[in-house]
Protein backbone atom coordinates (compact mmCIF):
# COMPACT_ATOMS: atom_id res chain seq x y z
CA UNK A 1 0.00 0.00 0.00
CA UNK A 2 1.63 3.32 -0.63
CA UNK A 3 0.66 6.26 0.67
CA UNK A 4 0.15 9.49 -1.26
CA UNK A 5 0.76 12.75 0.00
CA UNK A 6 -1.21 14.98 -1.52
CA UNK A 7 -4.59 13.98 -0.46
CA UNK A 8 -3.06 13.57 3.38
CA UNK A 9 -2.19 16.75 3.25
CA UNK A 10 -4.91 17.96 2.05
CA UNK A 11 -6.74 15.99 4.41
CA UNK A 12 -4.46 17.74 7.28
CA UNK A 13 -5.18 21.20 5.90
CA UNK A 14 -8.97 20.61 5.67
CA UNK A 15 -9.30 19.22 9.29
CA UNK A 16 -7.25 22.43 10.87
CA UNK A 17 -9.12 24.71 9.18
CA UNK A 18 -12.67 22.98 10.14
CA UNK A 19 -11.15 22.83 13.93
CA UNK A 20 -9.75 25.85 14.13
CA UNK A 21 -11.92 27.85 12.31
CA UNK A 22 -14.91 26.48 14.37
CA UNK A 23 -13.05 27.55 17.56
CA UNK A 24 -13.22 31.29 16.50
CA UNK A 25 -16.65 30.77 15.39
CA UNK A 26 -17.33 29.64 18.97
CA UNK A 27 -15.31 32.26 20.82
CA UNK A 28 -16.91 35.07 18.72
CA UNK A 29 -20.86 33.82 18.51
CA UNK A 30 -20.32 32.97 22.69
CA UNK A 31 -18.11 34.85 24.04
CA UNK A 32 -16.52 38.40 23.27
CA UNK A 33 -19.52 39.29 20.26
CA UNK A 34 -22.23 39.20 23.73
CA UNK A 35 -19.53 41.14 25.45
CA UNK A 36 -18.97 43.46 23.25
CA UNK A 37 -22.47 44.23 22.43
CA UNK A 38 -23.55 44.73 26.37
CA UNK A 39 -20.12 46.89 26.48
CA UNK A 40 -20.67 49.13 23.60
CA UNK A 41 -24.64 49.75 24.02
CA UNK A 42 -23.38 51.47 27.71
CA UNK A 43 -23.64 55.11 27.57
CA UNK A 44 -20.40 56.71 27.80
CA UNK A 45 -17.68 53.84 25.57
CA UNK A 46 -16.00 54.98 22.53
CA UNK A 47 -14.81 51.76 21.89
CA UNK A 48 -13.79 48.42 23.58
CA UNK A 49 -11.30 45.68 23.39
CA UNK A 50 -11.05 42.08 24.72
CA UNK A 51 -8.94 39.75 25.27
CA UNK A 52 -9.99 36.22 27.17
CA UNK A 53 -8.27 33.80 28.20
CA UNK A 54 -9.13 30.96 30.70
CA UNK A 55 -8.67 32.78 34.20
CA UNK A 56 -9.17 36.48 33.07
CA UNK A 57 -10.55 39.19 30.47
CA UNK A 58 -8.70 42.12 29.59
CA UNK A 59 -10.32 45.18 28.49
CA UNK A 60 -9.30 47.94 26.69
CA UNK A 61 -11.86 50.58 27.15
CA UNK A 62 -11.96 53.67 25.88
CA UNK A 63 -14.52 56.03 27.43
CA UNK A 64 -16.06 59.49 27.43
CA UNK A 65 -15.29 61.79 30.12
CA UNK A 66 -18.74 61.82 33.05
CA UNK A 67 -18.71 57.80 32.10
CA UNK A 68 -20.37 56.32 35.30
CA UNK A 69 -17.53 52.90 35.62
CA UNK A 70 -18.35 50.83 38.23
CA UNK A 71 -22.21 50.92 36.37
CA UNK A 72 -20.06 49.61 33.09
CA UNK A 73 -18.26 46.93 35.47
CA UNK A 74 -21.74 46.30 36.74
CA UNK A 75 -23.16 45.98 33.68
CA UNK A 76 -20.47 43.73 32.47
CA UNK A 77 -20.72 41.35 35.71
CA UNK A 78 -24.55 40.96 35.36
CA UNK A 79 -25.41 40.57 32.03
CA UNK A 80 -22.07 38.94 30.97
CA UNK A 81 -21.95 36.76 33.57
CA UNK A 82 -22.13 34.16 31.32
CA UNK A 83 -18.93 34.82 29.36
CA UNK A 84 -17.20 36.67 32.61
CA UNK A 85 -17.86 33.77 35.01
CA UNK A 86 -15.52 32.98 37.29
CA UNK A 87 -13.13 35.06 35.09
CA UNK A 88 -11.25 38.28 36.97
CA UNK A 89 -11.38 41.61 35.04
CA UNK A 90 -8.30 43.61 34.45
CA UNK A 91 -8.46 47.35 32.57
CA UNK A 92 -6.56 49.08 30.67
CA UNK A 93 -8.28 52.85 29.75
CA UNK A 94 -6.75 54.84 26.77
CA UNK A 95 -5.16 57.69 28.37
CA UNK A 96 -7.52 60.86 28.05
CA UNK A 97 -5.71 62.51 30.72
CA UNK A 98 -4.25 66.09 30.74
CA UNK A 99 -1.19 67.96 33.10
CA UNK A 100 -3.43 68.84 35.28
CA UNK A 101 -5.30 65.55 35.79
CA UNK A 102 -2.06 63.89 36.40
CA UNK A 103 -0.51 66.52 38.76
CA UNK A 104 -3.71 66.30 40.87
CA UNK A 105 -3.35 62.52 41.11
CA UNK A 106 0.23 62.68 41.93
CA UNK A 107 -1.13 64.31 45.08
CA UNK A 108 -3.82 62.82 45.58
CA UNK A 109 -2.34 59.40 45.85
CA UNK A 110 -0.51 59.07 48.79
CA UNK A 111 -3.89 60.30 50.48
CA UNK A 112 -5.52 57.44 48.46
CA UNK A 113 -3.24 54.60 49.37
CA UNK A 114 -3.38 55.50 52.90
CA UNK A 115 -7.20 55.06 53.11
CA UNK A 116 -6.85 51.62 51.00
CA UNK A 117 -3.68 50.65 52.73
CA UNK A 118 -6.08 51.30 56.52
CA UNK A 119 -9.37 50.03 54.75
CA UNK A 120 -10.98 53.28 55.49
CA UNK A 121 -12.71 53.40 52.11
CA UNK A 122 -15.17 56.01 52.72
CA UNK A 123 -12.20 58.54 53.08
CA UNK A 124 -11.26 58.47 50.18
CA UNK A 125 -14.39 60.79 48.28
CA UNK A 126 -13.80 63.48 51.29
CA UNK A 127 -9.76 63.54 50.98
CA UNK A 128 -10.63 63.85 46.87
CA UNK A 129 -13.23 66.76 47.03
CA UNK A 130 -10.52 68.23 49.49
CA UNK A 131 -8.11 67.99 46.89
CA UNK A 132 -10.35 69.46 44.40
CA UNK A 133 -11.48 72.59 45.74
CA UNK A 134 -11.20 75.37 43.44
CA UNK A 135 -9.17 73.05 40.60
CA UNK A 136 -12.13 72.36 38.55
CA UNK A 137 -11.77 69.14 38.55
CA UNK A 138 -14.60 66.46 39.06
CA UNK A 139 -13.75 63.39 41.16
CA UNK A 140 -16.32 60.35 41.33
CA UNK A 141 -15.44 57.37 43.49
CA UNK A 142 -17.44 54.53 44.04
CA UNK A 143 -16.58 50.56 45.65
CA UNK A 144 -18.18 47.30 44.84
CA UNK A 145 -16.51 44.02 46.36
CA UNK A 146 -13.79 43.72 44.73
CA UNK A 147 -12.45 47.36 43.55
CA UNK A 148 -12.69 51.07 44.02
CA UNK A 149 -13.74 53.27 41.27
CA UNK A 150 -12.14 56.59 40.63
CA UNK A 151 -13.21 58.93 37.65
CA UNK A 152 -11.45 62.16 37.28
CA UNK A 153 -12.47 64.58 34.76
CA UNK A 154 -12.07 68.68 33.98
CA UNK A 155 -14.81 68.84 31.35
CA UNK A 156 -12.47 67.76 28.60
CA UNK A 157 -10.31 65.25 29.73
CA UNK A 158 -10.64 62.42 32.04
CA UNK A 159 -8.52 60.19 34.51
CA UNK A 160 -10.03 56.41 35.33
CA UNK A 161 -8.62 54.77 37.78
CA UNK A 162 -9.25 51.05 39.66
CA UNK A 163 -8.02 50.04 42.24
CA UNK A 164 -8.29 46.48 44.13
CA UNK A 165 -9.65 46.25 47.32
CA UNK A 166 -6.87 43.42 48.03
CA UNK A 167 -4.20 45.06 49.96
CA UNK A 168 -1.84 42.80 47.85
CA UNK A 169 -2.67 44.14 44.68
CA UNK A 170 -3.27 47.54 45.42
CA UNK A 171 -2.46 49.09 42.01
CA UNK A 172 -2.36 53.09 43.37
CA UNK A 173 0.98 53.90 41.86
CA UNK A 174 0.38 52.14 38.22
Amino acid sequence: MKLRPIPIVLTVVVSAAILFGGWFFYRQTTMQGPLQKIVQDYNGVNNAQFNINRNQINLKLDLKPETNLSGLVDQITTKGKSVVGSRTLKFDFVDHSSDKLNRYWDSAMFSVAEAMDNKKYTDIPAKLQDLAKDSGIKAQTEMDTKNVYISLSDGTSSKFIVLPRDPAKIGVWE
